[in-house]
């Protein structure tokens, strides 16, 4: 009987060239489907809600694949664990339909992006955040988030060399939270463009810098210019935090948060 098995998977960046497979580099995608092939003793071909480049976290990243094979769907969480990396871990599996697509059935994207804010790093956040030493105007920083909310052309705050069908997407929810020397960003929305949270994160840290005013948000959603923005933040800051498949159960995770 083919099964339709998703997947949350959970997985530290560092050592791999993103998600999508890509030719002589480790990539998350390319390792999870070898496991999938231990245990199933079938070709896998994992679809994934959508990319992480190189040095970006997930803790909530969603996958399916199909299957023939006869294992209990909560023993395929235990099998696959057992045959990947301990950077990469699957949170759950479900059988779900067969007509569900991780990627082209995704409402929208919760991603945090996380700053170790100090005057000297400290070296257990060092992989999973963007050490900023200058002090930061939190104040300012949270009143330059708000005008991200809504409907907009985000042209602006994609990198250079992408194509897309649109740069229109919908920011649902942004906002900041600080405890101690951590500031963590979160932003919910429609989709992203790429390299789109970094380049919010990078603005707003210069924001905070005083480097930046607030009004080149709002100059670069009526301009469209990428240049009046900040610089693009570093990608061991970033996490997909969780891929959202129905409006009425967002459920924020809760992992390492």
């Amino acid at each position: 009987m083919v099964r339709n098995i998703k997947l949350t998977v959970a997985y530290d960046g560092t050592n791999y060239h993103g998600w999508q497979t890509q030719l002589d580099k480790a990539t998350i995608q390319e390792t999870i489907e070898k496991a999938i092939s231990i245990i199933t003793k079938e070709k896998a071909i994992l679809i994934g809600s959508g990319r992480t480049d190189r040095g970006v976290h997930a803790l909530g990243q969603v996958a399916n694949f199909i299957t023939e094979a006869k294992i209990e769907t909560d023993k395929i969480k235990i099998a696959l664990n057992a045959n990947l990396p301990r950077d990469i871990r699957i949170v759950s599996s479900e059988e779900v339909s067969l007509e569900f697509n991780s990627r082209f059935d995704a409402h929208d994207k919760t991603y945090m992006y996380q700053i170790y804010n100090d005057r000297v790093n400290s070296p257990f956040y060092d992989r999973y955040t963007y050490f900023i030493p200058n002090k930061l105007n939190y104040e300012e920083m949270e009143c330059a988030v708000k005008l991200l909310v809504g409907t907009h052309d985000f042209k602006g705050f994609m990198a250079a060399g992408s194509e897309v069908r649109t740069t229109v997407r919908t920011i649902y929810e942004v906002h900041f939270t600080k405890e101690n020397e951590i500031i963590r960003l979160y932003i919910t929305g429609s989709g992203f463009l790429y390299n789109m949270v970094r380049i919010i994160a990078g603005t707003l840290i210069d924001i905070g810098k005083g480097t930046k005013e607030i009004s080149c948000i709002q100059n670069a959603l009526e301009t469209k210019d990428r240049t009046v923005l900040g610089h693009t933040a570093r990608p061991e800051g970033l996490f997909l935090k969780q891929v959202f498949y129905d409006y009425n159960s967002k459920k924020i995770l809760d992992i390492w948060t």
